[in-house]
């Protein structure tokens, strides 16, 4: 007989433990209703690119529907490391030193599992993507958050993080340009966080999904900087700045011993990735250049325009380096995160995600997603401001 403590009837207890995510709990309400103005789910509102499209169709006319290989089409695996080494200033071997995953999410469940002991710690930040702590719980590991702060453009500070180390640290997780804040990491950070790693003998996992949507000069990946490569697993994909979150494809580069790892795991749960989302991805990374770089303008004009809106009517917004996301503070109302987004949609129909579902840290700020047309962030604005006026 269990007590009210025990995890339910065959439910694992870390897993029992885990909260829903606060994003889909959210957005069952959302569901519910009609004529809402969507400034929540962070996905981008393109459709993706007729080109992948079409390649993604050619593969299924050939009947190019088997398994590939567990670590994806080695062609995909060269065109991934050739435009890493391009973007990002990191080369990796095709062979040994990739593996396409089932989106990112996938390869950072992955790399966790494949590195972590029960007890380990990993350090992250936030506010930051809501599956990260989870994800850290569900490998059986303690998940350490620094804070960022508004004050300071929720920059990651270098010295918070060195503070927050324990003999039991073993990983840093970096997300940046971020999400919910859309901050970024200037170079000087980057060289730092380095340094940290180094003197701490840490591994570094750095998820930058976003970082091909940056409004603002990029510098190298950490994973490029000397004495970095052998000690940082590089996750990217194809989901944000290609407009293809319904192919889930995410990829991660690092030392072959830790790709192995992580594909010994991947070969027994998703075997490989979709063979036909594959050949859309080898096209996104041929010929997708151009309408990746006009949807990353296209964002960044959207950008300028909700920032200056929520700054206007009284509710300040750190004006994002990257990403689609603005993260205004709303404690001028006198509301929490939760029942400000709950009243916004309830009374105006405009979505927005309460900043509490992005760590304890997000308290008192919401995040606007704007991967959605101006003309409908205009209108968000304007319910917005009429809905702060009337509080």
């Amino acid at each position: 007989m269990s007590d009210s403590k025990s995890a339910p009837k065959w439910v694992a207890r870390h897993i029992a433990g885990l909260p829903r995510s606060g994003i889909r709990d959210f957005f069952d309400l959302v569901e519910s209703m009609q004529d809402v103005i969507s400034l929540g789910i962070g996905e981008p509102d393109f459709v993706t690119p007729w080109n992948i499209r079409e390649a993604t169709i050619y593969a299924l006319k050939r009947g190019q529907t088997a398994y590939t290989s567990n670590l994806g089409y080695l062609s995909l695996r060269r065109a991934v490391c050739s435009f890493v080494e391009e973007q990002f200033g990191a080369g990796y071997a095709p062979e040994r030193e990739c593996i396409i995953t089932v989106g990112v999410s996938e390869a950072l469940d992955l790399i966790l599992r494949a590195v972590l002991n029960p007890g380990d710690e990993v350090i992250y930040h936030e506010p930051c993507y809501v599956s990260y702590a989870p994800s850290i719980t569900m490998a059986h590991a303690c998940a350490v958050p620094v804070i960022t702060r508004p004050e300071e453009d929720f920059a990651l500070r270098p010295e918070a993080v060195e503070a927050a180390i324990t003999p039991q640290t073993r990983v840093l997780l970096l997300n940046f340009p971020n999400n919910p804040t859309g901050a970024g990491l200037t170079a000087d950070v980057k060289q730092r966080l380095a340094d940290v790693a180094i003197r701490h003998d840490l591994l570094v996992i750095t998820d930058e999904i976003y970082e091909m949507l940056s409004y603002e000069p990029r510098s190298p990946s950490i994973a490029a900087l000397p004495g970095m490569r052998e000690r940082t697993v590089l996750l990217n994909g194809f989901s944000k700045a290609d407009a293809m979150t319904g192919f889930r494809l995410g990829y991660a580069c690092g030392p072959q011993t830790l790709i192995e790892a992580m594909m010994k795991i991947h070969q027994y749960s998703m075997l490989c990735a979709s063979s036909v989302a594959q050949a859309g991805a080898m096209e996104a990374l041929r010929n997708g250049a151009r309408a990746r770089e006009e949807m990353r303008l296209e964002y960044e004009q959207r950008r300028n325009v909700i920032v200056k809106r929520l700054n206007e009517m009284g509710l300040p917004c750190f004006k994002p380096s990257g990403a689609f996301y603005a993260f205004p503070c709303i404690r001028s109302t006198g509301l929490s995160s939760r029942d400000f987004a709950k009243r916004l949609l309830q009374e105006k129909k405009v979505a927005v995600v309460p900043g509490s579902a992005f760590g304890t840290c997000g308290e008192g700020f919401v995040r606007c997603a704007y991967a959605t047309g101006l003309e409908d962030i205009e209108e968000a604005m304007v319910r917005v401001k009429d809905f702060i006026g009337g509080l």
